[in-house]
């Protein structure tokens, strides 16, 4: 089964799904409720998906937390599904910390990957559980905020919020 609810936030609305394992897809603006049902659908049938705020309610307390500037380190479990590449990135990237950014360069190099910084990119841009894997706090090598699927201008805002960018 997979539970799934929205709720505002100060980026706006947020679609959570979350499993019994953990949370498996938050959907930022930008997405829309469209495209957080189309990956529902995705990888659930239609007879497992349940409208249930109760069972998302750690996720949502913890990003209304984080976006208050209380909270630094997610700890709901999350229930990812991926291919094994991405599985790696979405791994390396929780090892980013709070308040500090790496360059796609520099997470390649962390991964040592061959594959280069578009497989990273689409790697981040298919991150299903974004701001919980901080898929922005990779930026471009020249420190461009650059690849970020719910927008730059959310981007910079979450940066900014931890203290990363000082724009």
């Amino acid at each position: 089964m997979v539970y799934c609810t929205s709720f505002d936030s100060r980026v706006g609305l947020i679609y959570v799904a979350s499993t019994d394992k953990g949370v498996c897809k938050v959907s930022v603006p930008k997405e829309t409720k469209k495209d957080f049902l189309k990956w529902l659908h995705d990888n659930f049938t239609d007879n497992e998906v349940r409208e249930n705020k109760s069972r998302n309610k750690e996720a949502i307390d913890q990003l209304n937390r984080y976006f208050s500037g209380k909270l630094a380190r997610f700890t709901c479990s999350v229930d990812l599904m991926g291919t094994p590449f991405q599985m790696r990135v979405w791994k390396e990237l929780t090892k980013i910390s709070y308040g500090t950014t790496i360059s796609y360069k520099q997470l390649a190099k962390r991964l040592g990957t061959s594959r280069g910084y578009q497989a990273i990119g689409r790697a981040n841009a298919n991150n299903p559980v974004p701001i919980i894997i901080p898929c922005h706090r990779v930026i471009g090598t020249d420190g461009s905020l650059v690849g970020y699927a719910a927008g730059v201008k959310t981007k910079e805002f979450l940066l900014k919020l931890e203290g990363a960018l000082m724009i």
